[in-house]
């Protein structure tokens, strides 16, 4: 029963982790060709507002029914797109990075769904674009990147279309308005008025704490049958991630912020984004440095002669030591616990004692040989009656000798089936012969 409990348990959970879908504050994805005047990144930013209602009042009558969606996409056209690029750049300057946005394309989606104990509004901003200047300097061995350009961030308020995007209040200030007078001017201003646009935490992370892998296909004479891109040609690809928990990188963790408020009744205003993620890819092998308190990568169309490490510092061969070390520890554990358990365990003596039997003769001599044939019985125990086998006992018992004698013809009576047949019966007369004797 209890395995049955088990089996249904993780078999729900399961299930719920499988349709939960994860609540990323900033993701970024981007490829950079040193090659190349520009190269394509993209962000998605995405934050989800919770407003709890435990004991009803004024939010819950309006929001526990209700459930709409607000979305849009605009490209560098629009004069919103504009000033966000303006804003982003400014950013990046003065993050110290001589890269810049040349191109933007902005989507968004809000989605407000209502519940009987609480609201929740899921905000979602994608950024995709082009960036340029990112080349410090260059020459026939090597070529200078800028990263430092990570941080993508703004606090600035972002309108497109009408639509202010980037703080979480202003689209319940447009849609809800009873909504945002009652936690408008209160402690969740700090929670709402936080921008969804923010990506300063893949940049407080340095580069030397990501994982980093390269890819040397491009190098391979027969990529090209392969449908290889003809930009990486002859070169290694690069590969940093961030974003899972690891010893370098520390326990990555959800961020949430939470505020009660106290109005006609007491409310719970909740925000949650998970750990941020970041891929950035660079044609050839990057080599991180520091330059004037710049992050760089210096890149080179292949790896070092000799280079055989996929991650920087050693990072596998670490791994490797670090597994071999916690599995000789449990190891250990499991021989002490083991061994505690044999000791604890009390087993007396089972079946007969040895010290109880005496063995003895039972072959006999044939002319000049002589068997070595030996039996043990008990010590104390001379007569062989009691330890005779149980075979000899159903053969020799009383109930087996009366089976048998009952199995007998009583009188010389013949067996069941053996009776006389009709006309075989004995002549009654005296001295005579039946006729043809």
């Amino acid at each position: 029963m209890s395995k049955a409990i088990f089996l249904a348990i993780l078999l729900g959970g399961l299930i719920v982790v499988s349709s939960s879908s994860f609540v990323w504050a900033a993701q970024i994805d981007a490829r950079i060709n040193p090659n190349a005047e520009k190269s394509p990144f993209s962000y998605n930013y995405q934050k989800t507002i919770f407003i709890e209602y435990p004991n009803g009042g004024k939010l819950f009558d309006e929001l526990h029914e209700k459930e709409w969606k607000v979305n849009g996409t605009a490209d560098a056209a629009n004069p919103g797109v504009q000033k966000l690029i303006a804003s982003l750049n400014q950013k990046i300057q003065s993050d110290g990075s001589h890269a810049r946005v040349s191109d933007l394309t902005v989507s968004y989606d809000f989605h407000l769904k209502g519940r009987s104990i609480n609201t929740s509004i899921d905000y979602k901003i994608l950024l995709e674009g082009t960036l340029t200047d990112y080349v410090i300097t260059k020459d026939q061995v090597k070529t200078i990147v800028d990263m430092g350009w990570r941080g993508m961030s703004t606090n600035d308020p972002v309108v497109i279309d009408g639509v202010e995007i980037n703080l979480p209040i202003s689209i319940l200030k447009d849609k809800e308005p009873v909504v945002y007078g009652v936690l408008s001017g209160t402690e969740a201003d700090s929670i709402l008025s936080k921008s969804i646009i923010n990506a300063d935490f893949i940049l407080e992370q340095p580069m030397t704490n990501w994982h980093f892998l390269f890819d040397p296909t491009g190098i391979n004479v027969d990529a090209g049958r392969f449908g290889l891109d003809q930009s990486i040609s002859g070169f290694v690809v690069s590969k940093w991630t961030m974003g899972e928990s690891s010893l370098r990188e520390g326990r990555q963790v959800e961020r949430e912020f939470e505020t009660n408020i106290s109005a006609d009744q007491n409310y719970v205003v909740r925000s949650v984004q998970s750990s941020d993620q970041g891929n950035i890819a660079a044609i050839g092998f990057g080599a991180l440095d520091v330059l004037d308190g710049l992050e760089i990568a210096g890149i080179t169309p292949t790896p070092p002669a000799g280079y055989a490490t996929t991650s920087s510092g050693g990072f596998p061969i670490t791994i490797v030591y670090g597994m071999s070390a916690m599995a000789a520890i449990g190891g250990i554990a499991f021989f002490i616990f083991s061994n505690r358990a044999l000791k604890n365990q009390k087993v007396g003596q089972q079946g007969i004692d040895p010290s109880k039997l005496v063995s003895y003769q039972t072959s006999a001599s044939s002319g000049g040989y002589q068997t070595n044939r030996g039996e043990a019985q008990l010590a104390d125990d001379s007569d062989y009656a009691k330890t005779r086998s149980v075979y000899e006992e159903s053969q020799n018992s009383p109930s087996s000798i009366a089976d048998e004698t009952e199995k007998k013809p009583k009188g010389g009576a013949l067996p069941k089936g053996f009776e006389s047949q009709p006309g075989s019966e004995k002549p009654k007369s005296k001295g005579t012969l039946p006729k043809g004797f």
